[in-house]
């Protein structure tokens, strides 16, 4: 979502007005939400933190913060907020995909795979949770079928960076995905396959629309 956008911007201008007639209004959360789609996750952060003080069992206010603070890559605070919000609502679906996604970040697939699995326990139906869950297990069955470059992955010598690199390259992001994710599996603390991880995630995403 670009600021620059004159939606957008109007978007920013009518919650910022309404804040400002009342700052006492919940709008602070929809402000903060827009301020983190625009990239302006420090404004999103501050705004967050002065609402929640008046407002600390609002938990949609909690995710959104949450979110801009994992967009800072400040993994441990936004993992904070989510428990936080957890502890009060341990069935919200939202805050064990963010919860997996942080800890992926932070290359702990097990935990990851704990929130995936509560994710798709909740809705059986979530196919991206469920193809997650399948990547973060290692379980070929459940990313892609055996076939082409995914039947030679079944061999751990192509489970290499540079291999990972290449078919990130010809756009074979889910193969990428599972050599980056079973890199991460023999060393959480490997940053080039985290990176490598994110980027193929991505590339996935983006041609899945």
């Amino acid at each position: 979502m670009p600021s620059n956008d004159p939606t957008t911007a109007n978007t920013i201008r009518r919650h910022e007005e309404r804040l400002a007639r009342d700052p006492s209004s919940l709008a602070f959360a929809q402000l903060a939400d827009v301020y983190r789609k625009t990239g302006r996750t420090g404004d999103a952060v501050t705004l967050c933190r002065e609402g929640l003080v008046r407002y600390p069992n609002y938990t949609t206010a909690r995710l959104i913060l949450a979110k801009a603070l994992a967009a800072e890559a400040q993994f441990e605070a936004a993992l904070a907020e989510v428990r936080t919000v957890l502890d009060v609502s341990p069935n919200d679906v939202q805050c064990h995909r963010l919860a997996a996604e942080i800890l992926r970040r932070c290359g702990d697939l097990e935990g990851a795979g704990r929130h995936l699995e509560l994710a798709v326990r909740l809705e059986p139906g979530d196919r991206e949770a469920r193809w997650l869950l399948g990547l973060m297990r290692a379980d070929p069955a459940g990313t892609t079928e055996t076939a082409g470059v995914a039947r030679i992955l079944v061999d751990d010598t192509f489970i290499t960076l540079p291999f990972g690199a290449v078919c990130l390259e010809q756009g074979l992001a889910e193969e990428a995905a599972q050599i980056f994710t079973r890199l991460l599996r023999k060393d959480p603390n490997n940053a080039e396959a985290r990176d490598g991880l994110e980027q193929a995630l991505r590339a996935r995403s983006r041609r899945k629309g």
